[in-house]
């Protein structure tokens, strides 16, 4: 088997794996409120341990752009398609805080299970590629696993790229609703392979705080809190606009619904 049909192989086993512990989850907790948090630690592992597959496959494998966009595009969908209500990035619990969705509490304990989920693919993978299932785990595993910084530009123009993306990619999902459900997965496939075409080469277009944690922060070349400064402030700025939207329907809603404010209290607590 080729190293491209090994590491398809091995993709596919870990969302078969992740997703049959999914549905053991859903039946053994069924109705429980801690159900979604060990969703949302299997959910975040897949999408972490997929990336590091295929960043190994991109940097150690050298594939085809057009094969790489190609397999980012099917593996997103099938990420969309079986998350089970999980968001394996904080920028979308963030914005479910905005939204009322979900309480600050849920937010954080369910970030939190990100970071475990992404540390768990973090440490875990390296012992997959440790098997030596393909010549390009073999020669990765020969250079001690090292992984160099996808920044290319400066650490602005990188933030501002992570900003930008997570921006777009925030908006798409916002807006998603007003079209069938069935092209939901591949619009927002869609959405982000567009983006990672776009601005990959200047900051490897993660915009997403979890996964840069897992798969992009272990990577020399730069320092935690430069890699923090691109990967975290920036997609956390990108989301910031999405949340004030959020936060100026939900007050126009209330006005609309109560009347004009009566006093500067009344609109402080609408506001």
């Amino acid at each position: 088997m080729t190293d491209l049909g090994i590491s398809l192989a091995l993709l596919a086993t870990t969302v078969l794996l992740c997703e049959a512990t999914r549905i053991l989850i859903s039946r053994l907790f069924s109705g429980k409120d801690y159900a979604i948090y060990l969703v949302e630690i299997v959910s975040t592992y897949q999408l972490c341990a997929c990336t590091h597959e295929l960043k190994v496959l991109g940097e150690v494998g050298r594939i085809e752009p057009h094969i790489a966009l190609t397999l980012t595009f099917i593996i997103t969908v099938v990420h969309v398609i079986t998350f089970h209500g999980a968001f394996a990035n904080p920028n979308g619990a963030i914005e479910n805080v905005y939204r009322k969705n979900i309480t600050g509490k849920t937010a954080v304990a369910r970030i939190t299970c990100m970071f475990i989920g992404g540390k768990a693919a973090q440490l875990l993978v390296p012992h997959i590629w440790s098997l030596g299932l393909s010549d390009h785990h073999l020669t990765h595993k020969r250079f001690g696993f090292k992984c160099f910084s996808p920044i290319n530009g400066s650490l602005l123009e990188a933030a501002g790229v992570e900003l930008a993306c997570t921006f777009a990619v925030q908006a798409a999902v916002l807006h998603i609703h007003k079209l069938d459900e069935r092209f939901h997965a591949p619009v927002i496939a869609a959405v982000i392979t567009s983006l990672v075409y776009s601005g990959g080469h200047i900051s490897g277009a993660v915009f997403n705080p979890i996964m840069a944690f897992s798969v992009q922060f272990p990577c020399s070349g730069h320092t935690f809190l430069e890699y923090a400064f691109v990967y975290w402030l920036g997609p956390v700025t990108g989301t910031s606009p999405i949340c004030l939207r959020t936060l100026t329907c939900q007050s126009s809603s209330t006005t609309s619904r109560e009347g004009p404010p009566r006093s500067l209290e009344l609109r402080g607590e609408v506001g």
